[in-house]
């Protein structure tokens, strides 16, 4: 039997049991463990009572050892940057820190207390917050980011997840571990990790590898910000080599044709935010602040979200919209527009070219070829998605009027093909299913008036019958 002197005896079993002690959850160091908070892939997140200062504080605590050497020594590392950042950042809307604590087993960072919601909840397209509260989020994000350059700090993860809102809607920067101190000897004290970051919110030069500056973290926010507003990401794929390819050599799309109800200064914001181009992005958080603001000028409604919940109820009341699923319906209320029609007024003209096409809220319309009425159609139908349904031809072939004061969900085509595929595949089997049904139904009533039928092997149909109706809200107009 192998035996163990007293020394070696006290290091491998009263040192590990006081450090066990230390990081038991009834308490991490001084901090009295109230609650966990969230747990990630390597840390954990605790609400707890700071005794020396008689305040709630939230500690994030990660062991060592638990993966490969290689990860805890970069986690160790990352917890030293966000002990040597956070000692220089002091603004209102980033997380402050008040202690870390880095040791051989385990380290654990004591920072202050958001008690509220991450932005990641709110990214959902059915979740979206108003748009007045994202640019205000938006903008002071702005501000914080650009006080933390002026300190040499640049932060390269700005993702939803990281950005900590309050209940009166001040947001907090958190989680500055992979942040990159610019006034570093970056030859002899790095702390620069290559790949670091999120990739769907990555600037081109992050993805290069180029060397970084606070450029890279306003076009992550610009990420964020068309991603509040729409409920996707500028740049999507199926896997991550093709999304990093589009994010350096394509261009994102308007953001007014994902969501047609956003004032156009924000094309000018985002383009301006996401640009490839160094020289042509915004230089500074400041910068980009300020044509927020005059964009949230131009922002009539204040609160729009009474009135998406009520548009929203309406429709999935409506018999159009039976089989979408809830996440779908907020899309569709994001690439339409609501109108108040008033009676005799066009929805669509003959001879026109466009694949607008909407759904009857309520009220009738008449549709009718080269002045010649073909039917009416009222609440829950479907106008003008045959040209949005062909393949090639956006030619108009008929007229659309209004014959009483009417809603019409217009739908905005190029927004819905940059829809989910989901929703567009729904969107689709629907009009086909309407289309179809409304076919069958012209098909019956036009018979009515034709002559009886040969059939084979049997009498000819009755004279006189007529056909039946087929459930849809559609009349043949008399002759």
């Amino acid at each position: 039997m192998t035996k163990f002197s007293q020394p070696f005896w006290l290091h491998a079993t009263i040192i590990p049991l006081v450090k066990n002690l230390l990081l038991s959850m009834e308490s991490i160091g001084k901090y009295r463990v109230i609650r966990e908070l969230g747990k990630g892939a390597t840390a954990t997140v605790y609400l707890c009572d700071d005794p020396d200062a008689q305040r709630q504080v939230a500690v994030k605590l990660i062991r060592f050892g638990q993966d490969c050497p290689a990860v805890s020594r970069r986690m160790r590392k990352l917890f030293q940057n966000e002990r040597m950042v956070s000692s220089r950042l002091d603004h209102p809307n980033i997380v402050r820190v008040y202690e870390t604590v880095v040791e051989d087993e385990y380290a654990y960072l004591a920072m202050e207390y958001v008690d509220g919601y991450s932005l990641e909840q709110h990214c959902r397209i059915d979740r979206l917050l108003p748009m007045h509260r994202v640019i205000g989020i938006i903008f002071k994000c702005c501000m914080a980011l650009d006080a933390a350059y002026r300190q040499g700090i640049i932060h390269r993860d700005i993702k939803p997840a990281n950005i900590l809102v309050t209940h009166e809607d001040e947001p907090k920067i958190a989680d500055f571990g992979l942040a990159l101190n610019m006034n570093k000897n970056m030859d002899r004290d790095s702390t620069f990790v290559m790949g670091v970051g999120s990739p769907g919110y990555m600037s081109p030069e992050q993805i290069k590898g180029y060397p970084l500056n606070q450029k890279t973290d306003l076009y992550s926010l610009g990420v964020l910000l068309f991603q509040l507003l729409t409920g996707r990401l500028p740049f999507r794929a199926n896997n991550q080599a093709t999304l990093l390819y589009r994010i350096v050599n394509t261009e994102p799309p308007a953001v007014t044709s994902l969501n047609p109800n956003l004032p156009e200064g924000l094309n000018g914001v985002l383009r301006r935010a996401l640009e490839k181009d160094l020289y042509s992005r915004y230089r500074n958080g400041a910068e980009m602040a300020k044509d927020l603001s005059a964009v949230r000028y131009q922002i009539l409604e204040e609160d729009q979200t009474e009135r998406d919940s009520r548009y929203f109820e309406i429709l999935r009341r409506l018999e159009f919209f039976t089989e979408f699923e809830n996440v779908e319906l907020w899309e569709v209320l994001r690439v339409s527009v609501w109108r108040e029609i008033a009676a005799n007024v066009a929805i669509i003209r003959e001879g026109e070219r466009s694949r607008m096409f909407g759904v009857l809220i309520s009220g009738r319309v008449e549709v009718s070829i080269e002045g010649r009425v073909l039917c009416q159609l009222g609440a829950s139908e479907p106008v003008g998605e045959v040209a949005f349904l062909h393949p090639s031809n956006d030619l108009r072939h008929a007229t659309a009027v209004t014959l009483e004061p009417s809603f019409f969900l217009e739908v905005n085509a190029a927004a819905l093909a940059l829809s989910s595929e989901e929703l567009l595949e729904r969107m689709r089997h629907t009009l086909l299913a309407r289309m179809i049904q409304r076919l069958r139904e012209v098909s019956r009533l036009a018979a009515a008036h034709g002559e009886a039928a040969v059939v084979a092997g049997k009498t000819p149909w009755p004279p006189g019958r007529t056909a039946r109706g087929g459930g849809l809200d559609l009349e043949l107009a008399p002759g």
